[in-house]
């Protein structure tokens, strides 16, 4: 905070508008608010998204698309409109609402994002600038060179998962919780002892009413003082709810209320050392241990918004919203514990960009406070919307709610927006260049949705194709996936004239986003007999939280265990033991023959007539679908000839 000479007032002033934003936004808002909006153990901005859209069957969940034998789904359906609030029969009337709440939910998860990279670049730069204090001649260079280091190592060790590197965390946040606020309490009892009569709210208009403007100004580097605080909800997926609570309660907010009233305790009989209030405040006869401590605190705590950005890269993937990026479960007991190698390294560069362009923690601050102020706003938004709708709150309390945190939030975005110039451009690039991704994919599926769902082939259709003397019948499963439901995909067209052949035991297999974290197991799996011999249809049912694998010989064991029981105990199928007995023994020697998965690619080549729009976002798919090359045909450019070699067929 760029203090400018002063004054004992403006210190407690200052210390009066930190406690009550930690009691407030971090003990009211998130540990005894946000935590219970979790949706069935996931936690932030999608989590809240996808409880709003499923109370109130919108989204993805539409009622076409939850037509299935699926008893999860009549359940969500069978709520009944009649019961839902005025709010949620807007939203279910009104696009542009909807479009609205969607990209209020993509703004809030790319913010999110942007404070995995800000998060550990100024938590650890600020930990190892500590190192300057007994070295004043150390060049700045020399620090930002140590932390990168320090980042390197920490992005190194994620694929080991939380789990497995977890054990360190313990002990050093006890040190931390322990050490800092014991220091704090010495300070308190040297320096200042009634430093807490600032916990009386009149301290902060009096702050405010002496400083005015500049005081405002200064909100900007008082909100970094709540950092991590939607890490707090967005981690619901590797830790549970009630260790989460009990950590901050009864550990982080102590520990920082007493660590920063001896920090004010300190300053205020050192006004001038305010530059470095922090390891200026520490004894000299504990200053390396409090150091070391800290630098440890300020990775751990990176790790916190690592994982997290982990959490809400993977719910983006497995609702469609962001391309598909690998994702690797860490940890064979809890499923929100995932890795994404690429986003790791993503994420390592940039923060070690970062690090070298600014070198100074304030500017790196002024860039994170955008970010920290924005996501909590999103949060409270969100938060309102479920209180309402699902909830049911009553309207007082819910106007109590709002009031309170939109318009102490508000004044944080306000003053922190006066960073941008300062670096606080720097989220907003972030941002928009994630939202750009994840809205040219989003519109790339949609579209690419429409053409199947347009150009799709009938089971009429499919019969004349296979009653064709040339198509032969041969060994062997095949999953051919698509993604609709209602009929088949015009690949598979493609498919059978050019391959001439289609497998004794073919699966139209879809994959179903429901919008719920996990889908339970019996539900899991819906298979269906489509009137051919051998071919069948199957929808894999499954949420943001479950992990996927279509390939590995556990899923295949499931479908073909679905499917002999579906064919064992449907009415529909022959009564004829002797004909269930021969389907299930085709479906046996058909797997033993060997198993193929079929995923058809549908290209957009569109006409020189179309909008520019399209174009670039067709263009901006492809690129992000496969490559660059595929993208020439979406923009207009004949693609150059070629063999194709492999299923790759062009519709």
């Amino acid at each position: 905070m760029h203090l400018k000479s002063p004054t004992e007032d403006d210190y407690l002033g200052i210390y009066s508008i930190m406690f009550w934003t930690l009691s407030l936004i971090g003990v009211v808002k998130y540990a005894s608010i946000a935590l219970k909006a979790d949706d069935q153990g996931e936690g932030g901005t999608f989590a809240l998204y996808s409880s709003l859209c499923r109370n109130m069957n919108i989204g993805m969940l539409t009622s076409r698309s939850a037509n299935s034998s699926s008893s999860l789904s009549r359940s969500l359906l069978d709520e009944g409109t009649e019961k839902q609030s005025r709010l949620a029969k807007f939203f279910r009337k009104s696009v542009v609402a909807r479009r609205v709440l969607l990209f209020i939910a993509m703004l809030g998860t790319c913010m999110v994002i942007g404070d995995g990279i800000l998060t550990p670049a100024i938590s650890v730069l600020s930990a190892m600038d500590g190192i300057r204090a007994p070295f004043p001649s150390l060049s700045s260079s020399v620090v930002e060179a140590l932390s990168a280091v320090v980042l390197i190592i920490l992005f190194l060790l994620q694929k080991f998962g939380t789990s497995r590197v977890s054990f360190l965390f313990s002990p050093i946040m006890g040190a931390w919780t322990l050490c800092t606020p014991l220091v704090g309490i010495y300070s308190i009892i040297h320096h200042y002892p009634s430093v807490f009569k600032a916990i009386s709210p009149h301290y902060i208009f009096r702050f405010f009413w002496r400083n005015g403007r500049e005081g405002w100004l200064l909100l900007g580097g008082t909100v970094l003082c709540i950092t991590g605080s939607e890490a707090l909800f967005a981690d619901l997926g590797h830790f549970n709810r009630s260790s989460i609570q009990i950590a901050f309660l009864f550990t982080i907010y102590p520990s920082l209320v007493l660590t920063y009233a001896g920090q004010t305790a300190y300053l205020i009989r050192n006004p001038n050392d305010h530059d470095d209030g922090f390891f200026k405040f520490i004894p000299k006869t504990i200053y390396w241990p409090i150091f070391i401590i800290a630098t440890l605190a300020a990775t751990v705590a990176s790790q916190s918004l690592i994982s997290a950005t982990f959490s809400v890269i993977k719910q983006s993937v497995v609702l469609d919203y962001f391309p598909r990026v690998k994702v690797v479960h860490t940890s064979a007991s809890k499923e929100g514990e995932v890795y994404s190698p690429e986003v790791n390294y993503i994420l390592m560069i940039l923060c070690v960009v970062v690090i070298l362009i600014f070198g100074d923690g304030k500017d790196i601050g002024n860039a994170f406070g955008v970010v920290v102020s924005l996501v909590m706003l999103i949060t409270t938004i969100l938060l309102t919307l479920v209180m309402i709708i699902i909830w049911r709150t009553p309207p007082m309390l819910v106007a109590l709610y709002f009031c309170v945190f939109f318009v102490m939030e508000g004044v944080y975005v306000s003053a922190v927006f006066t960073k941008i110039p300062e670096g606080g451009w720097i989220p907003f690039a972030i941002s928009f260049i994630l939202a750009f991704i994840m809205f040219g994919w989003f519109y790339g599926r949609q579209r690419k949705l429409e053409y199947e769902l347009t150009h799709k082939i009938t089971l009429d259709r499919l019969g004349v194709l296979l009653s064709d003397p040339s198509v032969q019948r041969v060994p062997g499963l095949c999953f051919f996936y698509t993604n609709i439901q209602d009929g088949l995909t015009p690949t598979l067209g493609h498919y059978i004239k050019n391959m001439k052949s289609l497998h004794q035991v073919t699966m139209f297999t879809t994959l179903r986003y429901l919008l719920v974290p996990k889908v339970a197991p019996h539900e899991r799996i819906v298979v269906k007999k489509l009137g051919l011999k051998g071919v069948y249809g199957c929808v894999i049912q499954y949420g943001y939280a479950d992990p996927l694998n279509l390939e590995g010989d556990d899923f295949v064991s499931q479908v073909t265990n679905s499917l002999q029981a579906h064919i064992q105990n449907c009415s529909g199928l022959p009564s004829n033991p002797s004909e269930i007995q021969e389907e299930i023994s085709d479906l046996e020697e058909a797997r033993r023959a060997g198993v193929v998965h079929v995923r058809g690619k549908t290209r957009f080549y569109i006409g020189h007539n179309c909008g520019w729009f399209d174009r670039i976002m067709l263009a901006f798919y492809e690129v992000l679908h496969s490559n660059c090359r595929s993208a020439l045909p979406a923009l207009g450019v004949p693609p150059p000839q070629r063999i194709e070699v492999g299923m790759l067929y062009e519709a």
